[in-house]
């Protein structure tokens, strides 16, 4: 393999570099369905009945999720963005659903969704209006947290659009402590360091104490180079936010694109399994009444969910760069390790990584059993610190592994059975 191991080291990382907001919520990080990439602000009902924001797309995406595994897999939330509401609010200050696309109002539909054993996400702005010029929460924190508990929301996602940016963490905390006033457990999603970015490095431990989950960069794409952008981000900034990251609080970078238009499937891999690895939130934005059946066996792909909801809780980072290879790593509860190489080429064909480049490489030390999770399912066995194991990536594709230290007691297992082998090949 040619070209240096570049090794990228990080401070500590031994857990939260705070406490997490106290609501006993997002314990391991959100799985969901988010309407905005795929949907974004389309309401007119006339027109693409189908495809509009309206209470019949959340009904029947509910649906769907029930009863084609996506529940099951993992995926409980059902999540509405921007363009929801009347452009007014109603005669007592509340928000209120657009009549004609919510005929039931929020209640009606958060019923139905409950129903079907999900729960149902929202979504407001901290400043005076939302990013898509509907009503702002600002003046108005408190009447809007107890109009979504009366709704019975469960996830409130709060955007930073039309706020002074020196306001931004004033308000961020009235919302987390007007929604925690209610007595209603509602997750609370955050875009605090995403505006604040462009002026100062943002404050994670107050951010960790405020929110369940926060976004850190720019919205996703459906392209590849829209996701290699937050990757490039996550990675050069992964100093100062992987350690606020834990039970009960995530960084966010942002939805899954999987199953829509622009990345091809090995680049849908690679998201599918850094997402894991950056223990994110899995909120799809796509379309699971009609979704291609390789993006649907991804998505609900257990093995890469349990990496994602592994109950140690600590965001994995990338460890190395080599040779056009991108090294992440994420440790594991039962001192397991997740192990993603991405390969960076986007030409030629597929590429051999030896494994033994992985700075974590050493907790084979002495012996280890590795699954490969990603581009396929291989059990790739016991494996020792001098391992010649070469694992293999598709342009743009990803490697995606498990790797488990083998316990004294079970090496003496191993011994035994061999040397019983051994025994009766010589008969």
């Amino acid at each position: 393999m040619r070209g240096a191991v570049v090794l990228l080291g990080l401070v500590g990382f031994i857990g939260p570099a705070a406490e997490a907001l106290d609501n006993g919520l997002a314990l391991r990080p959100t799985m969901g369905w988010l309407h905005w990439e795929r949907f974004m602000c389309q309401i007119d009902c006339d027109r693409d009945p189908d495809n509009c924001i309206s209470e019949r797309l959340y009904m029947q995406m509910a649906d769907v999720m029930v009863k084609e595994g996506w529940k099951e897999a993992g995926y409980e939330y059902v999540c509405i963005d921007d363009c929801w509401p009347s452009r007014q609010r109603d005669a007592q200050g509340r928000l209120q659903a657009d009549p004609k696309r919510f005929p039931g109002g929020i209640k009606k539909l958060a019923d139905y969704i409950h129903s079907k054993g999900l729960k149902l996400g929202i979504y407001a702005d901290v400043g005076k209006k939302t990013c898509a010029g509907y009503p702002g929460s600002l003046g108005y924190y408190e009447t809007d947290a107890q109009t979504f508990a009366d709704w019975t929301v469960d996830l409130l996602k709060f955007d930073g659009c039309y706020m002074d940016w020196t306001l931004l963490g004033e308000g961020y905390m009235n919302m987390s402590k007007a929604l925690n006033k209610t007595g209603r457990s509602i997750l609370y999603s955050c875009e605090w360091p995403l505006y604040e970015w462009p002026f100062k490095q943002p404050n994670y431990t107050a951010i960790r104490e405020t929110c369940n989950h926060w976004r850190n960069f720019n919205d996703v794409y459906d392209s590849w180079s829209s996701v290699k952008s937050i990757l490039d981000w996550t990675a050069s900034h992964q100093d100062v936010i992987v350690p606020s990251a834990g039970s009960g609080g995530w960084n966010d970078p942002d939805m899954l694109v999987i199953g829509n238009f622009g990345l091809s499937h090995d680049q849908q891999e690679s998201q599918m399994a850094l997402w894991a690895i950056m223990a994110a939130p899995l909120l799809m934005s796509n379309d699971p009444r009609d979704i291609c059946p390789r993006s649907k066996e991804l998505l609900q792909n257990r093995r890469i969910i349990d990496i994602s909801q592994d109950p140690l809780g600590k965001q994995g980072y990338r460890t190395a760069k080599v040779d056009s290879f991108e090294v992440w790593e994420r440790p594991l509860s039962q001192n397991r390790l997740a192990i993603a190489v991405m390969n960076q080429q986007e030409i030629g064909g597929a590429r051999g990584f030896v494994i033994r480049a992985v700075p974590g490489w050493k907790i084979c030390d002495p012996l280890c059993n590795v699954t490969q999770i990603l581009p396929q399912y291989k059990e790739l066995g016991v494996q020792t610190p001098k391992s010649k194991l070469v694992i293999s990536a598709n342009p743009s594709g990803t490697a995606l592994l498990t790797v488990t230290p083998i316990s004294s007691n079970f090496r003496r297992m191993l011994y035994r059975q061999e040397a019983i082998k051994q025994k009766y090949t010589n008969l």
